[in-house]
C-alpha cells in the first residue's frame, strides 16, 4: 500500500507530498507524519492487504482517500491533538505496477524531472513538459469522483555552490539530503576537496569566475552560495551575478572583509538595492567555527528562506 499526503492544513505533521509504503510482508518505508495517526493508518493498510490476500480482491476499489482531523472528539479524528488536518491516499499496488515503480525510481536516481499521477486505477509518470498541472508543487482534486493527484518529481530547487573548498564539501553533503539539485563550481581542477565530493550532482571546473553567469539560472528556485578562495574571486562572482534574481544569494566572509567589498562596489556604481540582497556574513549566527558547523548555519538560513 502506498500512502500519500495530498493536502494538509494547520499544524498537521504530514505535509503535502509525504509518502510511505507499507509492504504485505510488514516492511515500512518513508513517513506521512508520524505519531499515532501514522500508526493507525499503517494498521489500516495492513488490514486491507490481509483482506486482499485472503479474499483475492485486487482492484481499484482498494484505493481511496482518508481524511485525518487532528482534534479530539471530531469526525475522522486521528488520535492526535496538534490541530489541523490532512488527506491521505491509500493506493493499492500490485505486481502490474512494478515497471512503473522502477521507472519512477530510475528517474529519481538519475535526477530526471517528471510528473507523478495517481488515481484509483492509475499510477504513472510522464515527462514534465506540456502537462497542465506541472507547476512544481503537488496538486489534487479530492472532490472529484474517486481522486486525482499529480506531483512534480525530481528536485524542486537548484543550489549553486561557487567554490569547492572544505565548507563547500560539508555543505554539499548536508544539502544532498534535501530537495536541492547541487551544482558545484571552482577554477582549481586539482583541488582535493573536489575529488572527495561525492554529494554534488554536478561539478564543473570553470576557466574564470568572470563568466560564471553562463552556468547559473536566475529565478525563485535558485539558491546561490559563494565561497571561493578569496576576496578577488568573490568580487568577480558578485559582479557577474549582481543583475540576476535569486531566491537566496549569500557570500561567505567576515564582516570586515565583506563591508570593505560592498562599499567598494557601491562606490563603483553597483545599485544599492541589488547589493542589499546579498546575505553576508552568510548563515545564521551560531558561532560556527568548523566547516561542518558553518555548513549547518548556511543550510539553516537557506531552509528558512525557502520555507518563508
Amino acid at each position: 500500500m502506498l500512502l500519500v499526503v495530498t493536502e494538509s492544513s494547520g499544524s498537521s505533521p504530514g505535509r503535502q507530498g509525504y509518502k510511505m509504503a507499507v509492504g504485505a510482508d510488514g516492511e515500512l518505508i518513508g513517513s506521512i507524519g508520524g505519531g499515532v495517526m501514522e500508526v493507525n493508518l499503517v494498521e489500516e493498510s495492513r488490514a486491507l492487504l490481509r483482506d486482499a490476500e485472503t479474499g483475492g480482491r485486487r482492484d481499484s476499489g482498494m484505493s481511496r482517500l482518508s481524511q485525518q482531523v487532528h482534534q479530539p472528539d471530531s469526525p475522522n479524528a486521528s488520535g492526535m491533538i496538534c490541530s489541523g488536518k490532512q488527506t491521505v491516499i491509500f493506493k493499492f499496488l500490485t505486481p502490474d505496477d512494478s515497471s512503473t515503480v522502477s521507472t519512477i525510481v530510475e528517474a529519481l536516481q538519475e535526477t530526471r524531472r517528471g510528473v507523478l499521477e495517481i488515481t484509483p486505477t492509475l499510477l504513472s509518470i510522464r515527462p514534465p513538459e506540456g502537462g497542465p498541472q506541472n507547476k512544481g508543487e503537488p496538486g489534487n482534486n479530492p472532490e472529484s469522483e474517486g481522486f486525482a493527484y499529480t506531483e512534480q518529481l525530481g528536485f524542486k530547487n537548484d543550489l549553486y555552490i561557487i567554490g569547492g573548498g572544505h565548507c563547500a564539501l560539508a555543505l554539499s553533503e548536508l544539502m544532498s539530503k534535501m530537495d536541492f539539485r547541487i551544482s558545484l563550481f571552482d577554477d582549481r581542477p586539482e583541488l582535493n576537496t573536489i575529488d572527495k565530493n561525492r554529494f554534488a550532482h554536478e561539478i564543473r571546473i570553470v576557466d574564470s569566475y568572470v563568466e560564471i553567469a553562463r552556468e547559473i539560472a536566475s529565478g525563485d528556485r535558485s539558491f546561490v552560495v559563494v565561497m571561493t578562495l578569496g576576496y578577488k574571486s568573490d568580487e568577480a562572482v558578485i559582479r557577474a551575478l549582481i543583475d540576476y534574481d535569486f531566491k537566496y544569494f549569500g557570500v561567505l566572509g567576515s564582516n570586515a572583509k565583506m563591508s570593505v567589498m560592498l562599499r567598494k562596489l557601491s562606490k563603483e556604481g553597483l545599485p544599492a538595492e541589488k547589493l542589499d540582497r546579498i546575505r553576508t556574513p552568510i548563515g545564521i549566527p551560531i558561532h560556527s567555527r568548523t566547516p561542518e558547523e558553518i555548513a549547518i548555519s548556511i543550510a539553516a538560513e537557506i531552509i528558512a528562506v525557502k520555507n518563508a
